[in-house]
């Protein structure tokens, strides 16, 4: 694939900001000025592609939710963005009848329905408004993009498509038909923006093969329609390798509960972990200046700051993947080179102001000029790379508190050791009953990995003592009952997801960064590497790329919608490897789960990988969702 996602759907809304109209090359021209209304879910998928900048370089002078009062501007062009739903459709006839616009370009999310288009038809002739209404388009975009290689389906209403909903026990055929519908049509959306036509492979009898089921049909109806597909002719933008079809791995969350419970120890998933980040923004409490307050006064308020992380960001495409120990070093060798960038401005200004006629003083003078006006020239960009430096010092402060005070690093290490079997230095019991070591939360998380990765079950004898600790942690059991209910239920003890063999080295504590004077104070930190393993969705990928034969995924189901007959094999036709996959975890997925995937695209050539989940939580989430599951 030639282009990212990320670039594709950029490209998409670009050319539906400029009235579905490729954007024009000569940027001289004046743009056509216009406002732009949407809806919840595509202010969503605007936001974490363009900025507000951008827009108003398009033309956009307002940007207006749908349901919001908005004033009539009669003689501007309005875009609409807005899912195909019945309040939004009855909002738009609304406009139509007070005449808001001056002409409307309806674009619809996903695909509206035929009854939907004759309500609007029938409002416009009402309105005597037909031939305002210039353009009505299906934009296919019902996804949103947070990175080069990573989508989520939705974020408003997300819990109709959550981990909790597709695994309630007392769910109806109905509701769950529902749920699948919604997935597909955004996986839908997303192959149509891709411009391509994948090889579906999916595990059997559970949520995920119903996901391909219906995707499989719904390319097959399309691809079989062959006026109106979307898969043909010039509107495929095929990627380099033309001839060779995207692999889509579908996966279920219930393959592996530990990965969304695990602490993690890279910069973006803790960031996601105990910040609040969200849609490619994190917001961070300020914590006000430490003077003491006079007594009887009220505590000061914090301030919330978000910031936004995004791909022009270079030091965080650099190190968002890097374990936490290398990033606090790397903010600071960013301040200090910031430092001397700065200083060198200073002394330049000082040596200018001589005084002295001597001929030393002119010769400098001459050569300083030059100096200078290169200085001047660069300070824009020292004064954005100082907003990147106080950005990423700020969030990396931050986290930094929330792994001192509950003592991350050793749930971590803790983790790993269990998910890859090796021995373990101190007792869980330790861990739980220790009233320093981490919020009831992060104890809950520990023991419900050691639960899900463990071979035997503790016996009842040891299982009584760990809930008694557990409980006086403060801790709910309930996500614990869910918990073992799905492990009989999946007899996951014959085979136990394996986490690969997973060390991780101690590298002594900070030497570097406790000599340097650094803003960060790591004492008592372990500056833990991590060494590269495979999470059971990269092995499954793997096997499934590289067309390896496995246990775990020999029987995955294989579609071809481009088949004539849907043919039931699960024999791989080509026999070749893939050089590029998406992997889909229905369910749920999270951070730690892509950072794996990048890493393990980085070490082949040529290959790439992208990660989509129907949602994303952090662990804090996925246990509200287990608990809840727990109480029924």
């Amino acid at each position: 694939m030639a282009a990212s996602v990320r670039e594709k759907q950029t490209a998409a809304l670009k050319r539906m900001l400029n009235f579905n109209a490729p954007p024009l090359k000569n940027t001289s021209a004046e743009p056509v000025w216009k406002v732009l209304i949407y809806d919840r879910f595509g202010q969503d998928i605007i936001s974490p592609l363009l900025s507000v900048k951008e827009l108003r370089d398009m033309g956009i002078t307002l940007h207006l939710l749908l349901h919001s009062d908005r004033d009539p501007i009669p003689d501007v062009p309005a875009i609409f963005f807005v899912m195909p739903t019945e309040e939004n459709i009855d909002r738009i006839c609304q406009d139509l009848r007070n005449q808001l616009y001056e002409s409307y370009y309806l674009n619809f999310i996903s695909a509206v329905s035929r009854s939907k288009l004759e309500d609007i038809a029938s409002a416009a002739l009402a309105a005597n408004a037909v031939n305002q209404v210039t353009k009505v388009f299906d934009q296919y975009l019902n996804f949103i993009t947070l990175e080069d290689d990573m989508f989520i389906l939705s974020n408003q209403n997300k819990e109709h498509i959550s981990y909790h909903a597709i695994n309630k026990p007392d769910i109806m055929d109905t509701d769950m038909d529902g749920i699948m519908d919604k997935i597909v049509d955004s996986l839908f959306c997303f192959f149509v923006t891709l411009g391509a036509v994948p090889i579906i492979r999916c595990p059997r009898g559970n949520a995920a093969e119903m996901v391909a089921v219906k995707l499989d049909k719904k390319l097959r109806e399309n691809l079989r329609d062959a006026r109106n597909s979307l898969f043909t002719g010039d509107t495929m933008g095929t990627g380099q390798f033309s001839f060779q079809r995207p692999l889509f791995v579908l996966a279920d969350r219930n393959l592996d509960l530990a990965t969304p419970l695990h602490h993690t120890w890279t910069y973006q998933a803790l960031i996601h972990d105990v910040l609040d980040f969200h849609l490619n923004r994190v917001s961070v409490e300020e914590s006000q200046g430490l003077e003491a307050s006079p007594a009887g006064a009220r505590p000061k308020k914090k301030n919330q700051k978000s910031y936004d992380l995004t791909a022009a960001d270079k030091f965080w495409q650099k190190h968002k993947g890097s374990p936490f120990p290398e990033v606090a070093e790397a903010v600071q060798e960013e301040l200090d080179t910031y430092r001397a960038q700065e200083d060198e401005v200073k002394r330049l200004k000082s040596i200018m102001g001589l005084e002295g006629e001597d001929d030393g003083a002119i010769s400098m003078l001459s050569d300083n000029t030059a100096k200078l006006t290169s200085a001047v020239s660069s300070l824009p960009e020292l004064l954005e790379k100082k907003r990147l430096i106080d950005l990423h010092t700020n969030v990396a402060t931050a986290v930094l508190d929330h792994i001192k005070s509950r003592k991350l690093d050793v749930y971590f290490e803790y983790e790993e050791k269990l998910m890859s079997k090796s021995t373990l230095d101190k007792s869980l019991l330790d861990i739980i009953s220790d009233p320093d070591a981490g919020t009831a939360e992060d104890k809950m998380r520990l023991f419900l990995i050691y639960y899900i990765t463990s071979q035997q079950p503790p016996s009842e004898a040891d299982l009584e003592q760990y809930k008694k600790a557990l409980v006086d942690a403060g801790c709910d059991l309930s996500s614990l009952n869910y918990i073992k209910q799905w492990k009989a239920f999946t007899k996951m003890a014959a085979t136990p997801a394996s986490y690969g063999s997973s060390g991780v080295k101690p590298m002594g504590l900070f030497s570097r960064v406790m000599n340097t004077g650094s803003q960060f104070v790591m004492e008592g930190v372990k500056n833990l590497v991590l060494k590269q393993h495979n999470l059971p969705v990269t092995r499954i990928l793997d096997n499934l790329m590289e067309i390896k034969s496995n246990p775990e995924t020999d029987d995955y189901r294989y579609f071809d919608p481009k088949m004539l007959r849907g043919s039931e094999s699960s024999i791989p036709r080509n026999k070749n490897p893939f050089q590029e996959a998406i992997v889909f975890v229905v369910g749920g997925g999270n951070y730690i789960e892509y950072q794996n995937l990048v890493d393990y695209t980085k070490a082949r050539q040529g290959k790439r990988v992208l990660y989509g989940c129907s949602e994303l939580f952090n662990a804090a989430q996925f246990m509200k969702q287990l608990s809840q599951l727990g109480q029924k």
